[in-house]
């Protein structure tokens, strides 16, 4: 009785004691994309409730697979957490076949944080103000016109290899290690679409440097009303929502992640931040642990088919 009372106080005393020192939080993408900047938003306020620093830690390269395997061989202390992306922990196992790490078994999900916006984007060089024009001119084109994604294998890559197929058209893929890179090529007209999340693009769109073709999921954005679905611009049944969730290294004790889904989940109910990522062109989810598990390995297996059947390379 006296060994289960100790174990059980113990067990306490982590979660209380936690953290013990700085946290970091791991974005396998380069700073300046969506998941860098819902990353720091959530690190201000996780400093101020853990009294340690939460730091926001970019270890891009290889479409976020180099940033994933080191997030998942951290120590599991609760003190390195992972920012991932659906390309993440859902596509990219199915792409990478040779992965050091298994994601949906590396880690433990705290909770998904966002449903983020996608948007069809272009840059206003480009001869085609809607997405019927732009099938036409990729059909007279074929291969001509480039396109930007994160890398091989993320969202914004596997987003533009659909609706190709759905619309029977050729695009050259131009991969870069990150969004934020990417971006830069595409309003310096290097390459002239892309498809991504409204966080880092919304600005861009306002300014007039971007233009809008289309929103991907299956309703208009409140903050882009003009702006047609893929499905309304006449590309029926194509509809994509990417997100953003934490996770930590799968041996991290339970309480520990108990500790900080309560934690995250208690910054993402704040009015300010559902407001600050509602403006980005985001939003706030903060579901249960359990119900993010599960919701990825149902989308693991969604993508494992249409990745194989789309015949989607990771160049």
């Amino acid at each position: 009785m006296k060994t289960i009372l100790f174990l059980l106080a113990l067990m306490v005393g982590t979660a209380n004691a936690f953290p013990t020192k700085p946290v970091r939080i791991i974005v396998a993408f380069p700073p300046g994309g969506g998941t860098d900047i819902v990353a720091r938003l959530l690190a201000v306020r996780l400093t101020d409730i853990w009294g340690q620093a939460v730091v926001v830690e970019n270890r891009a390269g290889a479409s976020g697979t180099i940033g994933t395997e080191i997030a998942a061989r951290s120590d599991p202390d609760g003190h390195t957490l992972f920012m991932a992306t659906m390309g993440n922990m859902t596509a990219n196992q199915h792409l990478y076949p040779k992965m050091a790490v298994d994601p949906l078994r590396a880690f433990a999900p705290i909770t998904k944080v966002v449903d983020v916006h996608f948007v069809f984007i272009a840059n206003p060089a480009l001869p085609a103000d809607n997405v019927k024009e732009l099938i036409e001119l990729a059909k007279k084109r074929p291969g001509e016109l480039h396109y930007s994604s994160s890398g091989p294998g993320g969202a914004p890559h596997l987003a533009v290899e659909l609706f190709k197929r759905q619309a029977g058209i050729d695009l050259t893929h131009v991969p870069y290690k990150g969004s934020g890179p990417g971006m830069n090529d595409l309003l310096g007209g290097r390459v002239m679409m892309t498809m991504d999340s409204l966080l880092q693009s919304l600005p861009h769109i306002k300014s007039g440097r971007l233009k809008a073709l289309a929103v991907l999921g299956p309703k208009r954005s409140s903050l882009l009303p003009d702006v047609p679905t893929m499905a309304e611009a006449g590309v029926t049944g194509y509809a994509l929502t990417h997100w953003f969730g934490l996770l930590v290294p799968a041996a991290t004790p339970k309480d520990v992640v108990s500790k900080i889904s309560g934690d995250v989940l208690r910054v993402l109910k704040e009015d300010e931040i559902r407001k600050r990522i509602a403006e980005m062109g985001a939003d706030v989810v903060g579901n249960p642990a359990e119900e993010f598990g599960a919701a990825m390995r149902a989308e693991s297996a969604q993508w494992a088919d249409i990745i194989k059947s789309a015949n989607i390379k990771a160049e």
